[in-house]
């Protein structure tokens, strides 16, 4: 089964539940007149909404690319997350305005041994659901199936939370209804800001994974010819279409035949085990030259603690220079370590100009990988 079709059955079964839930619950909470199993109904109802919003998300974003697309539609599963939080925000609120009235006027209930069942077998229901959708979720990278499966844990916990009220209600006749019904909406509230956020995450670009960027590198070092991996970037245009770019270190004799088998062979092993395509594959020259300088550059750079890491080194003799990466902690100030790195350099070995290019740490501190 594709990823689209496990997506579209999971979510055709969480319409099917939580809409039978939703009939339950309405008449339940009609019947014994209570706010919080009538709101706890509603938000079964945003539930259904949301997997028939994440259907037609899905269905989009399986376009193939066009020419004024080229990257596909991948990103449109985001765009339906966004719609999905924005549902369940304006239930989240709307629940809020109809209990706190209720905290100072409450409505009398009446619940019965049958609503006080139903309510429990609901609790077990969501559960399960919750558990189903957000494993199929991860399984595949959906995270519109994610965020559906984690809304169903909080409804199976808020359901439980309506039932302990209903049995206080019950024995000690007192309501917590609106005291109740503002929780939950605090709850649904706050939940729809974290899926917002986690999605605007994806598309404004994450930091890489520290171990997937790891594990990422430690595979493209295992290639025989590979002395040292660094600079990966991620770029996601969609849950299903990863792509990257990586330099590495070779042995400056490689002929340039060499070095494209030699990144041919790594990008087809990362697809492999990652499904990650890397677009392009830069190369630094390992060589031996000016061990001096070099041994000086890691002795300044390593009194600095911004200072994440240093490679890349190269030296251009007709033009006098001496070039390298550095990559410096976001928290300091890039141009003050710039300058001062620059200026020690130049004080021990005056003979040459110098140039910092600026790397930044996008993926994780200290994992780049040499042999």
């Amino acid at each position: 089964m594709t990823r689209q079709a496990k997506i579209v059955k999971t979510s055709i079964i969480g319409i099917v539940v939580n809409l039978i839930l939703v009939a339950f619950k309405a008449t339940i909470g009609i019947l014994v007149n209570s706010i919080a199993i009538t709101l706890d109904a509603v938000n079964n109802l945003t539930d259904a909404l949301s997997s028939i919003i994440t259907i037609i998300g899905t269905k989009l974003a399986g376009k193939a690319p066009d020419k004024e697309h080229p990257y596909g539609y991948g990103r449109i599963e985001y765009f339906a997350s966004i719609i999905i939080a924005a549902i369940v925000l304006w239930a989240g609120f709307t629940a809020l305005m109809e209990s706190w009235p209720k905290i100072f006027n409450p409505d009398v209930t009446s619940y019965t041994t049958v609503s006080l069942v139903i309510i429990a077998v609901a609790v077990v229901v969501k559960f399960l659901l919750g558990r189903y959708v957000k494993g199929v979720g991860e399984s595949i990278n959906s995270q519109a199936l994610v965020a559906s499966g984690s809304d169903a844990y909080f409804d199976a916990i808020l359901s439980l939370a309506t039932l302990v009220a209903a049995i206080v209600s019950l024995f000690w006749h007192i309501s917590l209804e609106g005291i109740l019904g503002v929780i939950i909406s605090i709850v649904i509230i706050k939940a729809s800001l974290e899926m917002i956020k986690e999605t605007v995450d994806s598309m404004l670009g994450e930091r890489v994974d520290a171990e997937l960027a790891k594990k990422l590198k430690k595979s493209i070092c295992e290639v025989p010819g590979v002395y040292g991996v660094y600079d990966l970037f991620i770029h996601n245009y969609g849950p299903e279409d990863i792509q990257g770019s990586v330099h590495i270190k070779v042995d400056d004799s490689l002929t340039a035949v060499d070095i494209q088998k030699l990144t041919r062979i790594i990008s087809t092993k990362i697809y492999q085990e990652y499904s990650i395509i890397l677009t392009a594959v830069g190369i630094y020259a390992k060589h031996d030259e000016h061990k001096d300088i070099q041994k000086d550059l890691a002795e300044i750079t390593s009194k600095y603690p911004g200072i994440i890491e240093t490679h890349g080194f190269i030296v251009y003799e007709e033009e006098n220079l001496i070039t390298f990466d550095m990559i410096v902690d976001f928290e300091y100030d890039r141009e003050d370590i710039k300058k001062k790195v620059l200026s020690e350099i130049k004080s021990r070995h005056p003979q040459y100009n110098y140039m910092i290019i600026d790397d930044f740490d996008t993926s994780d501190i200290n994992a780049d990988v040499e042999n």
